[in-house]
């Protein structure tokens, strides 16, 4: 029998995620009650790692970055083939079956199934891009996005070793000095808020303020990479 109670409205579920061979989808998922992971973090890298790198072979995917936070990851990828589902499925199900096996534990890694958001322009990848490596420094971790070891920035620059097979970045290796400035520039006030809530929806937007896409991509250009635009 469903209940008609409305102190207890159903959840509305995500709605599913559009098939894209093209556009690059932000993916993210979080530990069961938002505890930590249960092995230290750079053991969970190591799994995570090994488990990106089997991925990448397995299914065609592109990586174009990965963070591993205490209790979540954000991972930047693209699907040439169409089965982002496929690839989650497997990286999840074997990341976690590693971690339950080391750890001893008894409950589920993850809390649920992954979520994802499909971007669709340069101009909201540049948004999503700067939201994930600085999430550290948006945490309070550390002070430059540089310096966090758990993303796979910091081994495209030589900090140190990387197994994750990322596609080149272009975007970083244009300008290293120029990018990390950009990355490790603050926000202006109300971005990173308009940012999480884009990264909410199935396909990532942005408030436009009357401004189309084309003339914000022509906006982006000019200011070289000026952080976390909205109009």
């Amino acid at each position: 029998m469903v209940s008609t109670d409305s102190a207890c409205p159903p959840k509305v579920p995500r709605p599913l995620l559009k098939i894209d061979t093209f556009h690059p989808y932000h993916v993210t998922a979080r530990c069961i009650n938002r505890d930590w992971f249960s092995q230290p973090l750079d053991e969970v890298w190591e799994i995570m790692s090994e488990q990106l790198f089997f991925v990448h072979h397995a299914y065609k995917v592109k990586i174009h970055a990965f963070v591993l936070m205490s209790n979540h990851f954000h991972l930047l990828i693209s699907t040439p083939e169409g089965n982002l589902s496929n690839a989650m499925l497997w990286f999840m199900r074997e990341s976690s079956r590693t971690i339950i096996k080391n750890s001893g534990r008894i409950n589920q890694t993850y809390g649920s199934r992954y979520k994802g958001t499909l971007i669709t322009s340069s101009q909201y990848y540049l948004n999503v891009y700067k939201y994930v490596y600085r999430n550290p420094v948006t945490a309070g971790i550390c002070d430059r996005v540089e310096e966090y070891q758990y993303s796979t920035l910091s081994g495209l620059i030589g900090l140190c070793p990387l197994l994750i097979p990322v596609t080149e970045d272009t975007l970083l290796f244009d300008d290293v000095i120029k990018q990390l400035n950009w990355l490790n520039s603050q926000p202006k006030d109300g971005q990173l808020e308009e940012t999480k809530r884009g990264l909410r929806k199935g396909v990532f937007s942005l408030p436009s303020q009357g401004l189309s896409q084309k003339r914000m991509e022509g906006t982006s250009k000019k200011k070289n990479l000026e952080p976390f635009f909205t109009s």
